[in-house]
């Protein structure tokens, strides 16, 4: 999932204007949305994966903690899939509704995201957890006008 993330950060990064910074989602994570039955894998012909899509429970809700598309795959709707799976994996297990957080700007985030019926969250209206998660990442550097959190509530 690594090579995944690092080969899908390059589109990002020239969005951003920024270069990759290594980091990626930790296996314990991976296992953890593996078991809550929240990672979504797309493989090619010879069973090789090339994009991800994963969760998290967060409260009542499913968390999309990461969704990677390898460039090549890029612009074919893989995350459309991806994430329309998450929806359901959602919906079949009970949850409130799905929630992200995501760069308000870049056509394939937030625009991406309310293409599939999610919306931006204003701080009174956000989970606490969804909030501690948005505001670690502005923390850690994460341009405060450019970061959101979203919802597709159900």
């Amino acid at each position: 999932m690594a090579e995944i993330e690092i080969d899908a950060f390059a589109t990002l990064g020239r969005a951003l204007g920024r270069e990759d910074d290594g980091r990626t989602v930790p296996r314990q994570k991976l296992e953890t949305s593996l078991d809550a039955k929240l990672l979504f894998v797309a493989v090619d012909h010879l069973d090789q994966p090339f994009a991800f899509a994963a969760g998290a429970e967060l409260y009542d809700t499913v968390y999309v903690m990461e969704i990677d598309v390898m460039q090549r795959w890029q612009r074919k709707g893989v995350g459309r899939r991806l994430m329309l799976g998450m929806i359901e994996a959602a919906r079949m297990q009970g949850a409130s509704g799905v929630t992200l957080t995501t760069d308000r700007y870049v056509p394939f985030n937030a625009p991406f995201y309310t293409s599939l019926g999610f919306r931006v969250l204003d701080e009174p209206e956000m989970p606490a957890g969804l909030f501690e998660i948005l505001k670690f990442e502005i923390d850690h550097g994460g341009d405060p006008e450019r970061r959101v959190a979203m919802a597709l509530w159900f």
